[in-house]
Parts: C-alpha cells; structure tokens; sequence
C-alpha cells in the first residue's frame, strides 16, 4: 500500500454517504410497466430514465418547461435532410404553428426540399440498400431511403427561377427577407391547391418566424439564384445583414429582460451561425451579455473527432455562447434527429399549450436599428 494513500473504510460515514447519495440523486428508478395505451409524453417521463434515454427525458423537459416560457425566445438549428423524410410537415411546422420557434438557421437542402411539398410533388419511403446506377438510369432521386423523381428537381429549380425573376426580388436583401417572400408566394400556393401545413417556408411566413440559411450558396436555391445573376438579375443575398440581425434578435430578448434558448437539430454551419450572436454581441460588438441562457442539442457527433460543431455546452460556455451560470440549463442528446424532433414534438405539444408568437421578423427592421445604436455608443465610450 502506497505509505500515504489513506485506507479506505467503507463501514465509516454512512451517514454522510447517505446525505452525499440523497443531494445527487433524483428518483429512485421504479417506473411503472408500459402500457399500449400511453402518451408519448408519459411514455418519456416514466420510461426514459437513463442513459441517452434520460437525455431525452431531460430534453424534453428542459424544452418544454424552461425554454417555452413566455419570456423565452427560442432559436432552431436545423440540419440534416430532416424536411423531405416528412419532419417538415409532421413537427416543424406544428411547432411553428404552436408559437414554439421564434427564430430559425437552416441549411438551404432543407427549404428547397420543404419546397417540393408546397408545390404538390411526391416524395416515397424505399429503402436504405437500393441499385443506384438503376436508379440513376431511371432518373430517380435517392436521399437514404426516401426517393423521388427527377422531376421533382427541375419542377422547384423552374419555381425559383420564375419566382425570383419578379420584381420584387430584384434588390439586395438578407436570407430572412428572401425566404419570407418566398414563404408567401408558397403559403398562396398551398391555399390554392388545398395542401396547407406542408411547408415549413409558408408556415413560418404566416408566424412572422425569421428563417436564415448560413452558407446561402451551398444549396440548389442558392444555385438557381447564381444562374439568375447570369442572365442579370439584381438579387444579391447579404449574409452580413443576417449577423447583425441574428444577434439584434437575441441582444432584444436579453436586454428585455428575457432569456435566450436554442434548440439544435444536429450541428454544422447552422449550430454555430445561431450560437456565434453571443460572440457577435460580446466579443465585437462589445455589448454586456453573458450567453444564451438554454442550449439543447441532438445530435450524433463526437465532439473528440472536430465533429461536433461548436463543441460541448461547456466548451461553448468558453467563447461566450453560454451563459456560465446557465451549464444546468443545458442537455446534450446523442440521438438520431429524426428519432428525437416527433419525440419532443409530441412532448411539448401534450405538456404546454401554444403561445403567441413573438412574430421577429416583423420586429427586424426596429431591433437591428436598436442594436446600431448601441453599438455606436459603445463606439464613442471606446474612442473609436
């Protein structure tokens, strides 16, 4: 035995051990039998103890109890081909509808995809080990297990390029602003053909919720706008409008005395686009804030390979993103998106009611001028 290495005895201090057990510990794990008939709700509460199930569990209660709080603005993440598997229509736009989502960073896959459904085109369920060379000579479209037809790809290319010849797409304009125009040519579409509820774009339009996309260029609407550029147009897409807008979006929900929450559907770009305004509002702007005050993540990345965008809540808590204070308000789920987002959809929607919507798209205009001359004064207290 090491000479200073004190002997361990196990029969002293039970109390204490006992105490020190009681201040860690939560319920005691005696769940009841799962029946056919529960909520998905309760299945959560009563049988997603432990592991990543407990995550889930915790999950959902962090989203449903915390961050859909009235004075909470809600930001959401969203990447991986979550919108033509059908998460879309099945639980975005529920969410958007409930008053949920406040604010949203997409990849543009998923609004182009979202697009197709707003214009009456199929999607199939197949399978995850098909013939691709047949497929390609068949002109069929494979995501996974999710195929659909060529078409479907020249029908929505067509959609933007006429859409965006109009004139009121002939300006200089964020991606919020794009999407929202385009929202409600697809929200007039979807009235006319009685396919209501299927888009995520028109959805939001019709909530006022901002969608922004972080890499505008690394998609097929980003594609069909550099062919327009080709043949004159004068629509140009301004991500820098969008840092500043973002951030105004989570500067005012702070500065109101509110909280900041977001919601991450896997990682990439727009994980870290949403959690960078906190950086933005401190580290440049040079603006008191402390982070966002709720991060809840469901992913399957590692954050040992570089994998996991923007790292841990913790790590994150580093650059400023979360608030240090908040690490308890935080919960990283390493599960599938699509097996968590109708999860916690179901979840939230049994265990809160709607709320209204906070409608920022509305409030751009006024919040980002807010936040322009808070900077300015910051500016002159700086001397520069």
């Amino acid at each position: 035995m090491h000479p200073h290495k004190p002997k361990l005895d196990r029969h002293a201090g039970s109390a204490a051990n006992k105490d020190f057990m009681k201040s860690i510990s939560q319920h005691k794990i005696d769940p009841p039998a799962v029946t056919g008939n529960m909520l998905a709700a309760d299945l959560l509460d009563t049988a997603f103890l432990s592991y990543n199930g407990g995550r889930m569990r915790e999950g959902c209660r962090l989203y449903a109890e915390r961050m859909l709080a009235a004075d909470c603005t809600v930001g959401l993440a969203l990447s991986g081909a979550l919108t033509p598997a059908g998460l879309g229509m099945a639980c975005l736009v529920p969410l958007v509808e409930a008053g949920f989502i406040d604010w949203i960073v997409s990849t543009g896959a998923n609004l182009y995809h979202d697009t197709h459904f707003a214009l009456g085109m199929d999607l199939y369920q197949s399978g995850p080990n098909l013939p691709d060379l047949q497929l390609r000579e068949n002109q069929v479209i494979r995501i996974y297990d999710i195929i659909f037809d060529y078409e479907n790809l020249l029908g929505t290319d067509k959609f933007y390029r006429t859409l965006c010849r109009g004139e009121a797409f002939q300006q200089t304009m964020g991606t919020a602003e794009f999407h929202n125009l385009v929202g409600k040519y697809l929200n007039e579409r979807e009235q006319q053909t009685g396919v209501g509820g299927k888009s995520l774009l028109a959805a939001a339009y019709r909530a006022g919720v901002p969608i922004y996309t972080s890499s505008p260029g690394d998609s097929s609407i980003g594609m069909n706008l550099a062919a327009l550029m080709l043949e004159g147009s004068k629509l140009r897409i301004d991500p820098l409008r969008d840092i500043n807008q973002t951030a105004s979006i989570v500067w005012d929900a702070k500065a109101g005395g509110g909280t900041s929450g977001v919601f991450i559907l896997g990682g990439g770009s727009p994980k870290n686009f949403m959690l960078q305004t906190e950086p933005q509002i401190q580290e440049v702007l040079g603006l008191l804030e402390a982070g966002h005050d709720y991060f809840l993540q469901f992913t399957d990345a590692r954050p040992d390979t570089g994998g996991l965008s923007g790292a841990t809540p913790s790590e994150a808590m580093t650059w400023g993103k979360v608030d240090p204070n908040k690490l308890p308000g935080t919960v990283t789920c390493y599960v599938d998106s699509t097996i968590a987002l109708p999860l916690i959809t179901a979840y939230a929607l049994t265990r809160r009611l709607p709320r209204p919507s906070k409608r920022y798209f509305d409030k751009l205009p006024a919040l980002t001028a807010k936040l322009e001359a808070r900077y300015a004064e910051v500016q002159k207290e700086r001397g520069e």
